[in-house]
């Protein structure tokens, strides 16, 4: 192949993947309408769910040691939790508390529950600045 013709394969690449990126930009104020009311029902759930003893198996409840999800920091995540002994997740820590103040069983990461919780508690500490690792 000459330069010629790799500089058109090149050109051809970059306009279709523009073409590509712009399209999967595009939305209408219906779809962010749906978008942030499905968002919100996440978080009315997770608050639900924050608050529900039937997530353990001792009648203890999130909200008891975080309540309005108080000291949860999720603009702190990943960072190294000392219960865990390593790097984890905002989901590894809201699992940590539901097997062990909670004595519960562990959600998993695609498990409704889970999604909501983490909505709630995020919900919670809008506006606040990312800060990984932060402790």
């Amino acid at each position: 192949m000459g330069i010629k013709t790799v500089s058109m394969v090149v050109l051809a690449a970059a306009a279709l993947f523009a073409t590509t990126t712009l399209q999967a930009d595009e939305f209408t104020r219906a779809d962010l309408d749906l978008w942030q009311s499905q968002y919100q029902a996440a978080v009315k759930k997770g608050r639900q769910v924050f608050t529900d003893p039937g997530l353990g198996t001792n009648g203890v409840v999130c909200a008891q040691c975080h309540p309005n999800a108080a000291n949860t920091h999720p603009e702190t995540y990943p960072k190294f939790q000392k219960q865990l002994g390593k790097v984890a997740t905002m989901a590894e820590m809201i699992n940590f508390c539901i097997m062990n103040p909670l004595e519960g069983k562990p959600l998993a990461l695609d498990d409704p529950r889970m999604i909501a919780i983490q909505a709630y508690i995020t919900e919670e500490r809008r506006g606040v600045p990312l800060a990984p690792g932060k402790h």
